[in-house]
């Protein structure tokens, strides 16, 4: 078999999609290995998300180089693709920074991966694909076979409508798309006869979720969940990122009435400022997401609650500042992500006059991150000396810090980091993929220690 290297940044949808590519190339003959090293194929499945991408994206190439000059001079070829959401909005300039790439391939069009491939071999031609085609995507994709385990991930939707003045993604991922219901329930109990017991749906904007249900009728999220959660082998479901606007009062009732969905919700916010969210064009207010948390609250009075914020948007002032603080200290989150705001090329704000000053921006940050790491200490707290169900997954990573020979790792119903002590490895094997209480004996900041009762 031939080698394939893929290396993967950003968000979870990335990582999906590089699984996905993955059971592309090895259905034509490709195996996966964990480094570019005698690759007879390197994929770099690019974020524009995230800050410098591009030069990210370079940077990786040059690294690549010696490697694929090597495989000329032994004789051989190795080939290299650029995909994902800096291969959409650069396109054809990546060729003109960088001969090392062969191909070029977007993140609704990389199904065409093997046929691409193909083509660059047998023309000696580069190759490129930037056609948005949700619908033929999904059809032409395989069976998924990596990264399957005891949770796995769903895409249902792809795409955004939503146009924040911050955000690239509607340019590089197109349109919201939704599949049909009925395909990812079949995706569903596929993964369940896998050996998967939590299926976590994915989307761009999950929430704004309305495939098309078994009556041609659009189906919300709410359906959705419904239908898979009949599925008795699925004993956890969940799902991200979600819009505060399309947080609809179905899917509130739905964390109330339908108990494998788990009382833990990502809904990002951005900022807790007026003056910012309008800036953002996120088109909702810092009173409309009070009453969405209100409404959560009321029905699942346990949900635990995670978020995005970014500090130094264009034209935040200290005022603004200090009403994400407040809003932060009201709502009490379990965790999030916070980050500096950085200009996207392209995108409305990275044009904006009224630019934060670096400096602000890291004092700004520092203080938010203290506040959401001291709730999140907090949080944690308050789950020692509970008994909660845990999902085991796998061993815990790193060196052991008790005298136990193994240490177990799994998810609590609100996405913490479970370690429990289990006599050796093959007690820990008996767990895999299994759910089984566990009393919580202490917190730590990002993780909780416990044993199985």
């Amino acid at each position: 078999m031939k080698k394939l290297y893929i290396k993967t940044y950003g968000c979870q949808m990335n990582v999906y999609d590089s699984d996905r590519m993955q059971d592309l190339m090895e259905n034509v003959g490709y195996e996966t290995i964990e480094s570019p090293e005698g690759a007879d194929m390197v994929i770099i499945n690019t974020c524009h998300i995230r800050e410098k991408a591009s030069e990210k994206l370079f940077s990786d190439l040059g690294r690549i180089r010696p490697h694929k000059n090597k495989k000329a001079e032994d004789g051989s070829q190795m080939i290299v693709a650029v995909a994902g959401c800096v291969a959409q909005a650069e396109g054809e300039e990546i060729f003109k920074r960088s001969n090392v790439v062969d191909i070029i391939v977007g993140p609704e069009s990389y199904q065409t991966l093997p046929d691409l491939v193909g083509k660059m071999i047998r023309e000696k031609k580069k190759q490129i694909n930037l056609d948005f085609t949700p619908d033929n995507k999904f059809d032409a994709l395989p069976e998924s076979k990596s990264g399957v385990g005891a949770s796995a991930f769903v895409t249902i939707q792809e795409g955004c409508d939503k146009f924040c003045t911050f955000c690239v993604v509607p340019y590089t991922r197109g349109a919201e798309y939704s599949r049909e219901l009925s395909k990812i329930v079949d995706d569903a109990k596929r993964l369940v006869d896998q050996g998967v017991s939590e299926i976590y749906f994915l989307g761009q904007n999950v929430n704004a979720y309305h495939g098309l249900g078994e009556k041609g009728e659009p189906a919300s999220l709410a359906k959705l969940v419904e239908e898979v959660a009949k599925i008795d082998a699925v004993k956890r479901i969940r799902y991200t990122t979600s819009h505060p606007r399309d947080m609809s009062d179905d899917l509130i009732a739905a964390h109330r009435d339908i108990q494998k969905l788990m009382p833990f919700l990502h809904l990002p916010i951005q900022s807790g400022a007026n003056a910012v969210l309008k800036g953002m064009n996120r088109k909702h207010t810092r009173q409309d997401y009070f009453k969405i948390i209100e409404k959560l609250r009321a029905a699942k009075p346990d949900m635990g609650l995670s978020s995005d914020f970014i500090v130094g948007f264009p034209g935040e002032t200290d005022k603004d500042f200090a009403d994400t603080l407040d809003l932060i200290r009201q709502i009490k989150f379990t965790q999030c992500y916070s980050f500096k705001y950085s200009p996207r090329p392209g995108t409305p704000a990275a044009d904006a006059k009224i630019q934060v000053e670096e400096k602000v921006k890291v004092e700004r940050l520092a203080e938010l991150q203290k506040l959401l790491t001291d709730q999140q200490i907090e949080f944690n707290q308050q789950s020692e000396g509970q008994t909660m169900p845990v999902l085991f997954e796998r061993k815990a990573p790193g060196k052991a810090k008790t005298r136990a020979a193994t240490q177990l790792w799994g998810k609590s119903p609100y996405l913490q980091s479970v370690i429990v002590d289990v006599a050796n490895e093959e007690e820990a094997k008996k767990y895999f993929g299994k759910i089984a209480d566990v009393k919580i004996l202490k917190s730590r900041p990002s993780s909780l220690v416990g044993e199985i009762c």
